[in-house]
């Protein structure tokens, strides 16, 4: 630990990150040792012998904590750097024994990720993906769906119903995310995937087809949105409810 302060100290500033982080917050597997992962915030580069530099135009202070008087990443951010250069199955190994040990949350990882992307984090796409393939195997609503409802639930919006089946795509029921009762407006929320592949886009097409024809005004929003954009939804929302006179 000595060593690891003697060195931020030397550079004068920057935080421990990726695997030297990762034995500070103790993640199974990691030890506190030479050579030390350190990261800068942009534009200082620098050089140590021995030592790994790294430098980030996102180094934020949600990302960052103490410990034992040591700047490092946080938990979050330390296994989203990792997740760049580790294997999905030591990502979900790290992201349960962070949630578990309550360092962080699957609510946070993916705030964070949504805050990250734009800054090119590699390792955002590969814990991403991580997340929804734990998510998928939960019997829990998606962060999506939990927070979109907590965000009309904050502006006083009534809550709609959710996975309602309300066509059909040939032999395929359509179960929407959201449906506002009284009401033909429905809600869909488009998942994390950063790029839909073509099938995923003529399954979408059909299926707000098939629910257009049934009647229903289909509004959507990205996960991107939901999180980084969380007003607007909230009044896109609104204005569509105000339309069909539910609320004013």
């Amino acid at each position: 630990m000595d060593q690891l302060a003697d060195l931020l100290a030397d550079l004068g500033g920057g935080a421990a990150c990726r695997s030297t982080a990762a034995a500070l917050h103790q993640f199974p597997g990691y030890r506190l040792e030479r050579p030390f992962h350190v990261v800068l915030e942009r534009p200082r580069r620098l050089v140590r012998v021995n030592h790994h530099l790294h430098t980030s135009t996102a180094l934020e202070r949600v990302d960052l904590c103490t410990l034992e008087g040591v700047r490092a990443t946080s938990p979050s951010r330390t296994i989203i750097d990792l997740a760049s250069r580790s294997t999905p199955d030591h990502t979900r190994a790290l992201i349960a024994f962070a949630t578990g040990a309550g360092l962080t949350s699957v609510d946070l990882l993916f705030r964070r990720i949504a805050a990250l992307r734009s800054r090119g984090r590699a390792g955002v796409r590969p814990t991403l993906a991580v997340l929804a393939n734990i998510e998928a195997g939960s019997n829990r609503p998606s962060w999506l769906e939990r927070e979109f409802l907590e965000l009309l639930q904050s502006a006083g919006l009534p809550r709609p119903s959710t996975e309602q089946v309300l066509a059909r795509r040939g032999t395929h029921l359509i179960r929407v995310d959201a449906h506002f009762d009284g009401t033909p407006l429905v809600v869909e929320l488009l998942g994390y995937a950063f790029h839909r592949t073509v099938m995923q886009m003529e399954t979408d097409a059909e299926r707000l087809n098939r629910l257009q024809m049934a009647g229903y005004v289909v509004l959507q929003f990205t996960y991107l949105q939901v999180a980084e954009r969380p007003d607007w939804v909230v009044e896109e929302v609104r204005a569509a409810l105000h339309h069909f006179s539910v609320v004013t």
